[in-house]
């Protein structure tokens, strides 16, 4: 089944609000920085969105710049990190070979059926040394193992996820990125709670696991309807961190 990817553009006045906001976001830039060499002095945020977490990405000596495919993300990132933004597609970055030391792909590959073509773009533009940053089995992590996930669970296609821990690594090593220790960082404020959860399936936001037709989103959000503590939110995922180095 082709994602249907959300309308980015339109997502851009409320996605901070909607995304965990503040918190979440400086939980995954701790995390991001913890997996940066040292002596990294340059990092690209890929799919920077709104620029929440790009902000947060500050280390003594290290020049951090944003790229987004979304006009209206870009237009609020640039007032977070201005003059370091760009719109620009993750599979043809405007930089030269061995361009930078380390390249972030947060919440990005699960959403596309081209993350090969990312990571290999991501290769290209590290210097030897360089890192990849990627969050993978996205989808996955959002099983907390609450009664919202004994609904959703026989619907999420978690074996089709373009962000396959398994299969990133394998476009890696394709493109000379070896493995390295990878970190989680918590999605703070990512707890679902099922009247929320139903008005999503609704939207459209799980397109990226959800393989189901309108009779299947009636049942599921029946089954939604039907829980108690409509508005308790569940446990917060933990997300996961990989990391990949390029060889010499």
């Amino acid at each position: 089944m082709a994602k249907t990817v959300l309308d980015y553009d339109a997502e851009a006045a409320h996605y901070d609000r909607t995304r965990g906001g503040v918190p979440r976001a400086s939980a995954a830039a701790e995390a991001v920085l913890r997996l940066v060499p040292p002596g990294a002095r340059t990092l690209l945020d890929l799919a920077c969105g709104t620029g929440l977490v790009t902000g947060r990405l500050t280390r003594p000596g290290l020049r951090v710049y944003g790229a987004d495919a979304a006009h209206a993300m870009l237009r609020v990132a640039d007032d977070r990190v201005p003059g370091r933004v760009v719109r620009a597609d993750a599979r043809r970055l405007p930089l030269p070979d061995a361009s930078l030391d380390a390249v972030g792909a947060i919440w990005l590959l699960h959403l596309v059926p081209f993350s090969a073509e990312i990571v290999a773009e991501a290769a290209r533009v590290l210097r030897p040394g360089g890192v990849l940053i990627a969050t993978v089995d996205k989808d996955a992590a959002h099983d907390v193992g609450s009664d919202i996930d004994e609904i959703l669970r026989p619907y999420r296609s978690v074996a089709a996820a373009s962000d396959r821990a398994d299969l990133i690594t394998r476009y890696a090593a394709a493109h000379g990125l070896e493995p390295a220790p990878g970190t989680h960082f918590t999605g703070y404020g990512q707890g679902a709670t099922p009247r929320d959860t139903e008005r999503k399936l609704r939207a459209g936001y799980f397109a990226s696991w959800f393989p189901g037709g309108p009779a299947a989103v009636e049942s599921l959000a029946g089954a939604l309807a039907d829980l108690p503590d409509q508005d308790r939110p569940r446990a917060d995922p933990r997300y996961r961190l990989a990391c990949f180095v390029r060889r010499g």
